[in-house]
């Protein structure tokens, strides 16, 4: 790996040639087209509207240094960005009108805008900048490095940077862009920032079946199509669709993939109007709260066997009072304790009747092993022997 550090290059020589574009994954120039602000394998521009984009402004009006900059020099010549495409992009959209700042007397100002001095003093400033030379691997694995500071690197924009090729430039396209018509639909089922690559990993994901974004990567770095990619995700987002008609906030960041896999055989025995309608009903039952009610689709789809999935551990009142006067009066009659434990027991607690408040609710089938939270499978016990029951 050979550097080179360059501290000539001025803000104006920089944003020479520089647009920016609200089409994530379409590449920024600058420097009269030499150099690339977004190569494929860089994350989407995130400052935009989050403050960082005036602050890096700010910074450099007032003589602050903003840090290290890194160019990569291709095989052909040209240069491509390898860090410092947020603030290169937020100098170059206020370099073209696209970003104020706000003055000391609180109003907008632009570059156009400001006096002469304040003007030169930001289009004449200096960048701090190593252009770096090396082999593909070399320059991802500096990639990697470099971008441990700052905003960090999400798993999924560093497996773009490694896998970088057709592949990804198309993926991107397709699931980092947030001008994608289809984004409104697919968030109802998928969580995160499409800037930040969370559609795509997800995508990634359940295509991968196995979770192993990287080896499917791997594979199909080369593809000059994401045909497989597209064609799972839209089949999974279409699956769960027609099995669940209304829409629900839960849904989101479910992991419907692993779902579609394990379940979207027993399609044709589900009822769609009867399952809207058990839905409702568990979504407004008070025993079931977060994360139970992210996971009452599962709980559907497995055909309601797996209680866990619920998360309903706790016993209402009005099923311990039940409880309790039901094993209270077979007690008295048998002329024992209605704690059954101590019933069998051999102390003087064998024929003690216990109050309400000295009993605790226990699943008779422990609720680790299946046990459902029903009368059914209550028992009322002293709080001594349910504390010492466990998950027995």
């Amino acid at each position: 790996m050979k550097t080179e550090l360059r501290t000539d290059i001025t803000i104006a020589q920089l944003c020479e040639g520089f647009h920016y574009s609200e089409l994530e994954g379409k590449g920024l120039y600058g420097m009269n087209g030499q150099l690339t602000i977004q190569p494929e394998y860089q994350r989407n521009y995130i400052y935009l509207d989050t403050g960082k984009d005036v602050a890096v402004i700010d910074s450099i009006l007032k003589g602050y240094p903003i840090g290290l900059i890194y160019f990569n020099r291709t095989l052909e010549g040209q240069l491509e960005v390898l860090d410092g495409q947020q603030r290169i992009t937020s100098i170059g959209r206020f370099y073209e009108g696209g970003l104020s700042i706000i003055d000391k007397n609180g109003l907008p100002q632009s570059l156009d805008s400001l006096d002469d001095e304040p003007r030169a003093k930001f289009l004449n400033t200096p960048l701090l900048i190593y252009i770096c030379e090396g082999t593909t691997d070399e320059i991802k694995e500096w990639f990697r490095t470099i971008n441990i500071a700052g905003v960090p690197l999400r798993t999924q924009e560093l497996l773009n940077a490694v896998y970088s090729g057709p592949f990804v430039t198309l993926a991107k396209e397709e699931f980092s862009n947030s001008n994608n018509a289809n984004i409104q639909k697919w968030s109802h089922f998928v969580s995160g920032d499409v800037k930040r690559q969370d559609y795509l990993a997800t995508a990634l994901k359940w295509v991968s079946h196995d979770g192993d974004i990287a080896n499917y990567m791997k594979a199909h770095r080369n593809d000059s199509d994401i045909n497989e990619l597209k064609m799972f995700f839209n089949e999974v987002i279409g699956w769960v669709s027609s099995v669940f008609k209304t829409i629900y906030p839960e849904m989101r960041g479910v992991e419907w993939g692993c779902l579609y896999d394990k379940y979207h055989k027993n399609s044709g025995s589900y009822n769609p109007s009867a399952i809207d309608k058990r839905v409702a009903e568990l979504m407004t039952d008070p025993q079931i709260q977060t994360p139970g009610r992210k996971n009452i689709f599962e709980y559907i789809l497995s055909g309601e066997k797996e209680t866990q999935l619920l998360h309903i551990r706790v016993f209402d009142e009005k099923t311990k009072r039940i409880k309790y006067i039901q094993q209270t009066n077979e007690a008295k009659a048998e002329k024992k304790s209605n704690c059954p434990d101590c019933a069998i027991g051999h102390d003087a607690n064998k024929t003690k009747i216990w109050a309400l408040k000295d009993m605790d609710a226990d699943h008779v089938l422990a609720w680790s092993k299946g046990g459902e939270t029903t009368i059914e499978n209550c028992q009322m016990l002293c709080k001594h022997h349910n504390r010492s029951k466990g998950n027995a």
